[in-house]
């Protein structure tokens, strides 16, 4: 039943926004560590032009020292207008899903700020994680595109990519 789906993918997503922007970011890398070869297919599938941009802003990201990496993320999350914040806000939603699925990568590479040693996951976000894990498939990335779409500050001119 779509209505039921709806509303579970809308309550992960709260309960996700809910948690402190360390731990969520904390959690985008624990689903990225769990499920990321699932989620790799599907990220790129925007449209052709959607990976080159997020790759550029990616690129540009990872030339920053680990401490804008990081500042960086955070804005996303908490909104802040900036010159890659607003880059960011320009994109579709499959798009800005292909950025975190990017950075997730490059924390793996060592060309992001890595997760913290022997992190541990509260219990909030624990939970989290086992509901997202308990979804089916597209409702996985449906929750992931909703919780990273209102992420970052509006483009100037409006426009979507």
């Amino acid at each position: 039943m779509p209505t039921t789906n709806d509303e579970t993918i809308t309550q992960v997503v709260k309960a996700f926004q809910s948690l402190g922007v360390d731990e969520q970011l904390a959690l985008f890398w624990f689903i990225y560590k769990e499920m990321g070869d699932s989620i790799t297919p599907a990220a790129p599938q925007a449209s052709t032009v959607s990976p080159d941009i997020a790759e550029g802003l990616f690129n540009q990201i990872k030339e920053k020292s680990q401490e804008e990496q990081l500042q960086f993320q955070r804005d996303l999350i908490n909104k802040a207008d900036t010159e890659y914040t607003r880059m960011y806000g320009s994109m579709s939603d499959t798009t800005k899903l292909l950025v975190w699925y990017r950075l997730a990568q490059g924390m793996d590479s060592g060309t992001i700020i890595p997760m913290p040693p022997n992190y541990e996951l509260s219990s909030e976000a624990k939970q989290v994680l086992e509901q997202i894990k308990g979804l089916e498939f597209e409702q996985q990335i449906t929750t992931l595109r909703d919780y990273v779409s209102p992420m970052g500050a509006e483009p100037a001119g409006g426009a979507e990519v």
